[in-house]
């Protein structure tokens, strides 16, 4: 898969069909997107299905190696302004990886309440699972090497990218 070949708007519209379809009148549906792009994505899927119940997490303190990562500068407060106890919750990512981040965002999640349900949404899943995650909604499944980022990027007028960059 080359950079050309990541119309990141084209694949939202995917998951955005696969969402709606499974998810449209889900009853205390709530959407929560993981900083920063799949934040971005979870503004336009709650729009989408109609949700008011929108928030965001972030998951540095919940990170299993943020002793060997440290913390970034830009990390910001999760914001869960509903009752996440008995919600569903559909946690939106940009770009499932190693499944370490997923895990910080439930962990990060249990920290408001008991949802009756998570359910992953992610634009690209690219492999290398360290821990055993699996997205219930995903655009589209790629192959990069190791080496290599995938990043998703917002413009001024909320046109969404993906890039490739190297670590």
């Amino acid at each position: 898969m080359t950079p050309a070949e990541l119309d990141a708007e084209a694949l939202y519209a995917q998951l955005e069909s696969k969402v709606i379809a499974a998810l449209k009148g889900t009853r205390h549906l709530a959407v929560v997107g993981i900083y920063s792009g799949g934040a971005w994505l979870a503004k336009r899927l709650a729009r989408a299905l109609d949700v008011s119940d929108l928030g965001y997490v972030d998951v540095a303190f919940h990170r299993d190696d943020v002793a060997e990562r440290g913390l970034s500068a830009g990390v910001r407060p999760s914001q869960l302004g509903f009752d996440v106890d008995g919600a569903t919750i559909l946690l939106v990512d940009d770009v499932l990886y190693t499944g370490r981040t997923t895990r910080a965002a439930i962990n990060t999640l249990f920290d408001y309440g008991r949802p009756a349900r998570i359910m992953l949404a992610a634009l690209v899943d690219r492999g290398g699972r360290e821990l055993p995650v699996a997205a219930d909604f995903v655009a589209q499944s790629v192959t990069v090497a190791d080496q290599e980022l995938l990043v998703l990027q917002q413009d001024d007028n909320g046109r969404l990218s993906l890039t490739i960059d190297h670590a």
